[in-house]
């Protein structure tokens, strides 16, 4: 039997908010009729729960007597096959903006090269210091420790141990992540090369902060999306801002929406539920896989063209918000199990992400004016900045995250000083507008899939996967099998199956 690599877990993504704060992974904004007995389920991968006591501030030196200097931090590691043992390779996933079990469940790749697993993140999922979520998100001084620093020293500190632990301290580790996850395994790799001997970074948006890229990049992706469909489903879109902003005014009007877009309450604006359609579009852009998927939400293969036609589909004498409505149900509601909408619904509890986006996580947000279905925005920083102020009591430090792990003349310095990343983007995704789109030295590389979504490469493999994607995995793991052997020596042989290099997806 093949002997596999462990496997490890660890636990962050962008909805719109006021000032166009970059979008974070959504809640389902919907409350479904619950069927008896549902029970929870991550796609048969087997794992083990454990807890490791972690130190709240590692930049500090707090008295060790008060008890909330640690916090039980929960990880995942997967059970299924037989490991490599001491000195077997360690494969991790950085974890995201949410509860750790959602992502491994959407982690596919990971578990079907190595299904031996782990993931955390603090403040998010069951990892919460100060003994509950709402102790840890009270104020601005207890979520004063929810940083990408805290995090990455997370992860050092607990692989350490762990290898320690398991008699494994020549085990070479790999690092994977997808969005923001990406961005952690990309910076862990630049920031501990001693801890991980590589990282994949899916879809993830590095340079998506202050004037690296510009500022309408992502809406104008997703906009591109949309009208690669139909040019016509596009322009109602476009319409509709303004169709939406007319019928909010009159007598009952808010009611009128509410009923209108199946709304669980009476919305308060207008603006609460241009958000809410806002927020679906761009999720729609992310996922546009070609199969079937329940990532964010159930949705069928290429949802964007389906919402499409359901738009541009609707009888004669349809309104304008009546198509839309018709439009986003495929996003909210393509199951039809749901009987109302929840605008403020945070299932997978990823609340702190607004946190982040108020302190270091600060990417530019505009709507263009001519290239966008959207209405025309330009980010207002100080907009921005009072409704941190208002909503944490902190204002923000937009030059922080370049300040500490660069993106600036990004090819130059990841040129001299990285190595073994794999940057994968699909340019479907509105995130890949933020992401590394070229190879940057030998080892440092981008694969670019030209139909790809947000991390399609992590997907669970399915039956209706297309060539393109297979081959850019096996094109994935060739390269990780290389940095295995180049650690071990050529005497150890290949870990994996190497794969021909692609021909069209390596950029």
């Amino acid at each position: 039997m093949r002997r596999l690599p462990l496997l490890l877990i660890l636990g962050i993504l962008p909805a719109v908010a006021s000032a166009l704060a970059p979008p974070r992974f959504p809640g389902p904004h919907s409350r479904p009729r619950r069927a008896a007995g549902a029970v929870g389920a991550v796609r048969g991968y087997d794992y083990e729960t454990q807890y490791f006591r972690q130190r709240l501030d590692h930049f500090s030196f707090l008295d060790e007597g008060d008890g909330e200097v640690f916090f039980q931090q929960r990880y995942l590691v997967g059970r299924a096959g037989e490991w490599a043992g001491a000195g077997g390779p360690i494969f991790f996933y950085c974890g995201n903006e949410g509860d750790i079990a959602w992502f491994a469940a959407n982690s596919g790749l990971v578990w079907e090269a190595a299904p031996r697993f782990a993931a955390l993140h603090r403040y998010y999922g069951e990892s919460m210091p100060f003994g509950s979520k709402e102790k840890a998100y009270n104020n601005s001084k207890s979520l004063a420790y929810l940083t990408a620093a805290q995090a990455l020293a997370d992860y050092a500190v607990l692989l350490t141990d762990l290898k320690r632990n398991l008699s494994s301290e020549g085990s070479p580790v790999v690092l994977f992540g997808g969005s923001y996850g990406g961005m952690l395994a990309s910076w862990m790799r630049l920031k501990y090369p001693h801890i991980a001997v590589g990282a994949l970074a899916s879809s993830a948006p590095i340079l998506q902060f202050e004037d690296i890229v510009p500022s309408t990049i992502f809406y104008d992706l997703v906009s591109n999306d949309f009208k690669r469909e139909s040019l016509s489903c596009f322009q109602t879109i476009k319409d509709s801002w303004k169709a939406l902003d007319d019928q909010g005014n009159g007598q009952d009007s808010l009611l009128k929406l509410s009923e209108t877009f199946h709304l669980c309450q009476t919305v308060k604006t207008t603006g609460e539920l241009s958000d809410w359609l806002s927020s679906a579009y761009s999720y729609l852009a992310m996922v546009d896989y070609p199969m079937p998927s329940d990532f964010l939400m159930p949705l069928p293969g290429n949802p964007i063209k389906e919402v499409c036609r359901k738009i541009d589909n609707q009888p004669d004498g349809t309104s304008i918000l009546e198509r839309i409505y018709a439009g986003v149900n495929i996003y909210y509601n393509y199951t039809g199990t749901v009987d109302c909408f929840d605008l403020n619904d945070d299932p997978h509890g990823m609340g702190g992400w607004d946190w982040q986006a108020c302190t270091e996580m600060v990417m530019p947000m505009s709507y263009s004016e001519d290239r966008s279905m959207f209405p025309a925005y330009k980010f207002d920083y100080p907009s921005y900045e009072n409704n941190c102020i208002n909503s944490f009591g902190v204002r923000p430090r937009p030059q922080w995250i370049t300040t500490e792990f660069g993106g600036h003349n990004i090819s130059l310095v990841l040129e001299g000083f990285g190595s073994n990343i794999i940057f994968f983007n699909g340019l479907l995704d509105p995130w890949s507008g933020g992401g590394v789109l070229k190879n940057i030295s030998e080892s440092v590389v981008a694969i670019v899939a030209p139909l790809g979504a947000h991390h399609i490469d992590l997907r669970p493999a399915t039956k209706e996967d297309p060539d393109w994607l297979v081959r850019l995995r096996e094109s994935e793991l060739d390269i990780i099998s290389g940095w295995l052997l180049d650690y071990y020596g050529a005497k150890r042989g290949a870990l994996f199956q190497r794969a021909a290099p692609m021909d069209s997806a390596a950029s």
